[in-house]
């Protein structure tokens, strides 16, 4: 439990730290190696509109990634009497302390201690558990921050192009460039610079394949009306049309959650509570 309270603290940390530094790499090398003169730089250059595009990845997933964070399941724990402790709250919920009493779709997160509806998962990257309230803005955090990735690998890759005088027609380029890349930095014939953009293409490659997964996993689940929670522990689910299930995740006015960060965008979810 230690180790994971400190992957916690550690892991949104990590993210950020990750976010400045690939903020920091396109705004001041990527972009502005794309702009050869400036003064005959056409409006409508491919610098610009990959600084557009990259800004708008980068403030949608930001945003999303600070409403995850904001919109963090309600304690449905609280006013219930469930006894003291952890361990006997996790027992109350799972029905094993006491048959038939377990809260439908909940779920008792020993990091966040605190009982959330329809739970998911915990995030630790958020630092936060994932449930009917943030589960939208986790799947737009996702898309954006794959997005991103890729962008930035692109952009990358350009950079090393240039910088290096090598060309990635060929699909092994990529795959050899690392330990050639590693030989001739030892040897004094690759700046650090180069060599810190080169580990960070690969890091990009793996966030965002790993985001871009998860996301799609994630959508197939909310498809069929089930949560990760759900599938691990084997519970069944009310059979309901896929309109539906998303509706309840994106709600009606899904295009502008999808444009612009915002928060609960007309779920119906939140309709049902008050009432």
């Amino acid at each position: 439990m230690l180790i994971l309270r400190l992957l916690n603290i550690v892991a949104p940390a990590y993210f950020l730290c990750i976010s400045l530094v690939t903020f920091v790499l396109q705004i001041f090398l990527f972009i502005p190696s794309m702009f050869r003169d400036p003064s005959t730089t056409p409006l409508l250059s491919p610098a610009l509109l990959h600084g557009a595009l990259f800004l708008f990845l980068s403030a949608n997933a930001l945003g999303n990634y600070i409403l995850v964070i904001q919109n963090s399941p309600e304690d449905l724990g609280k006013g219930l009497n469930l006894g003291e402790g952890a361990e006997v709250v996790s027992d109350w919920l799972d029905g094993s302390r006491s048959p038939g009493s377990a809260l439908p779709s909940t779920h008792f997160c020993r990091l966040c201690s605190r009982v959330t509806q329809r739970h998911d998962h915990h995030c630790f990257f958020t630092g936060n558990c994932i449930g009917s309230r943030n589960m939208r803005n986790f799947i737009m955090f996702c898309l954006y921050t794959s997005l991103a990735c890729l962008s930035s690998l692109v952009a990358g890759m350009a950079y090393i192009s240039a910088a290096l005088s090598m060309s990635f027609e060929n699909p092994l380029a990529f795959l050899t460039l690392l330990p050639h890349s590693i030989s001739q930095f030892f040897s004094g014939a690759l700046l650090s610079s180069e060599m810190f953009v080169i580990l960070m293409l690969y890091l990009w490659l793996g966030i965002g394949l790993a985001c871009a997964g998860f996301c799609c996993h994630q959508m197939l689940l909310i498809l069929r009306g089930q949560t990760r929670y759900q599938v691990r522990k084997g519970m069944v689910v009310r059979v309901r049309p896929w309109r539906e299930n998303l509706q309840e995740v994106f709600g009606k006015r899904w295009l502008l959650g999808l444009l612009i960060p915002v928060r609960n965008v007309g779920c119906d979810h939140r309709s049902q509570k008050e009432k």
